[in-house]
C-alpha cells in the first residue's frame, strides 16, 4: 500500500474528505520526524513505537575495489511493534 492508497483507506474508514486525511497523515508524520530529531520517542499503544536506534561504527569493504574502509556510526529510526499487531499479523 502506497500513501495515495493508504489516504484513500483513511478517509473511507472516517467518513472524512481525501484532502482531509492528507493533511492529518503529513500531520502525524511531521510530529513523528520532530520527534525522533529531537531524540525522543512516539509511542502509539495498540500500535508500536518509533524510537532511534545507535549503529555503532564498524569496518565495511568497498565491492567494486576491495578495500577496507570505515563507517560511521548513526542513528537510525526503527518501529518497534506492539504486542498487540504482532498478534494480529500472525
Amino acid at each position: 500500500m502506497n500513501k495515495a492508497q493508504l489516504v484513500t483507506q483513511m478517509a473511507s474508514h472516517s467518513h472524512s474528505t481525501k484532502k482531509e486525511m492528507q493533511q492529518a497523515l503529513t500531520s502525524i508524520q511531521k510530529v513523528i520526524t520532530i520527534s525522533l530529531s529531537q531524540g525522543d520517542q512516539v509511542q502509539i499503544a495498540g500500535f508500536g513505537t518509533f524510537a532511534l536506534s545507535y549503529y555503532p561504527a564498524r569496518s565495511g569493504r568497498n565491492p567494486q575495489t576491495g578495500e577496507i574502509i570505515e563507517i560511521e556510526g548513526a542513528n537510525k529510526a526503527v518501529f518497534k511493534s506492539a504486542k498487540a499487531l504482532k498478534d494480529l499479523v500472525q
